[in-house]
């Protein structure tokens, strides 16, 4: 068994695909999760879906034929021709999953480098997976191990330090264009994370904010969360809305198109429309007063964020390389200990039986079977030593080895009981192999 990952993102999969690839909805992650853990092959998986990136993250025993089948799983559910899926993804096997899922967890994969937000969502989706039984014990240790790896990268780098997000770097482009928010008020659909960090962003930029959403409940909580002065519209006067102001922001969670051409009036003054959404919430025509940035229009802000974090990012990305070596240390240990506690418990049981049957047939006496019991533990310890430390060093993909062990010395129950006592790595830490 081993892990692997399959990735789309900002670097390798424009946002018209990425889109097609979003699973925004519950309904749709459970349908693909399903469909995936329908295949023999595949014993665990989770669907990370942001909007810069469509991950899956599965614990498989057969590496080709779990990612050909998975990319089959995403071309039947989204509707994307299998052969594009496979030139586009990048997929990881084994340590280059491992190193993948920790350079994601520390926001060294992410559009923006140092953003915050990735965390989060990894729990959700780590979450999601494991309550409807998709994930287990590998994958949640895997991700649980990522937020260590993250953990360790905020706080030796700066790389976090006055984090960026997506919706910080169209703020960014918006005061690039105007010179300065200050007055300029901001039209805000949707009412979301990304939405509260633009108004956020906005707020402390000086700019006014009108907050569009369907649900008026979820945008007045968002308003006294803030604690700002927001003006709150109905989503049915979106219309009018945003062909009365030059400075829209739309992030909505919709799996549909919110904005489109029939939404557009003409107006004697310019307009900018940042659509920080995926699936993408504006589809409209421009024209020279009417310009429309995507996610990936903002490319080049990220690659200057990239420039001035290059130091600390090469700080980040030793660490990411350092707990990727642990981490797969730690799963030898999960599944060598076992075996070595296994096997001296087997030679101390069998030990104990040939010395009843020693004293029973009258070649030892009652007298000397302590003795006897210390000269046998000594030689079974000494005989172990060298397979003991074999083991420990065993590579950590070694798996075969692993299986013909538990096979040969037939230990396979003793193994998973213990396996299941080490799930935790200080709980490892507890364990003493030297018990006979």
């Amino acid at each position: 068994m081993n892990f692997l990952s399959i990735s789309f993102t900002h670097k390798n999969t424009d946002i018209d695909i990425r889109e097609k690839l979003s699973f925004s909805s519950n309904e749709k992650k459970e349908e693909v999760l399903r469909l995936i853990l329908s295949n023999q092959s595949i014993s665990e998986c989770m669907l990370l879906s942001t909007c810069n990136r469509v991950e899956v993250m599965a614990f498989v025993n057969d590496l080709e034929i779990s990612q050909s089948y998975i990319l089959k799983v995403m071309s039947i559910t989204s509707g994307v021709a299998l052969n594009e899926l496979e030139n586009r993804a990048d997929i990881y096997y084994a340590s280059g999953a491992l190193h993948h899922l920790f350079l994601v967890a520390s926001s060294l994969d992410s559009l923006v480098i140092g953003e915050t937000q990735i965390v989060g969502q990894l729990k959700d989706a780590l979450k999601f997976a494991i309550d409807g039984k998709y994930a287990d014990l590998n994958l949640k240790r895997a991700v649980d191990y990522s937020f260590k790896c993250a953990a360790e990268v905020r706080n030796k780098t700066e790389i976090s330090k006055n984090p960026v997000s997506v919706s910080s770097v169209a703020v960014s482009k918006a005061k690039e264009i105007f010179k300065s928010l200050e007055g300029i008020t901001a039209v805000v659909v949707g009412a979301g994370k990304m939405s509260e960090l633009a108004c956020k962003h906005l707020l402390s930029s000086g700019a006014k904010i009108i907050l569009v959403n369907r649900s008026k409940e979820r945008a007045l909580n968002l308003i006294n969360e803030l604690n700002a002065d927001i003006k709150y519209e109905p989503f049915s006067n979106l219309k009018d809305v945003i062909n009365s102001h030059q400075l829209i922001f739309s992030a909505t969670a919709s799996p549909k198109i919110v904005i489109d051409d029939t939404f557009i009036e003409e107006c004697e003054f310019d307009r900018y429309f940042f659509d920080i959404a995926v699936p993408r919430d504006i589809e409209i025509t421009e024209s020279l007063n009417l310009k429309v940035y995507s996610v990936d229009d903002l490319q080049e802000i990220v690659k200057l964020n990239l420039a001035m974090r290059e130091e600390q990012a090469q700080i980040a990305f030793a660490i990411v390389g350092r707990y990727t070596n642990e981490f797969f240390k730690w799963l030898q240990t999960l599944a060598t200990t076992p075996i070595i506690k296994a096997l001296r418990l087997n030679a101390k049981k069998i030990a104990e039986n040939e010395i009843q049957k020693a004293i029973e047939k009258g070649y030892l006496k009652h007298s000397d079977q302590e003795e006897a019991r210390k000269l046998i533990h000594q030689v079974f310890k000494a005989y172990l030593h060298k397979p003991t430390i074999n083991l420990k060093n065993l590579e950590s993909d070694d798996a075969c080895a692993v299986d013909l062990i538990l096979d040969i010395f037939d230990i396979k129950d003793e193994f998973e009981k213990y396996t299941s006592q080490y799930s935790d790595i200080n709980l490892l830490a507890k364990g003493n192999t030297d018990e006979i």
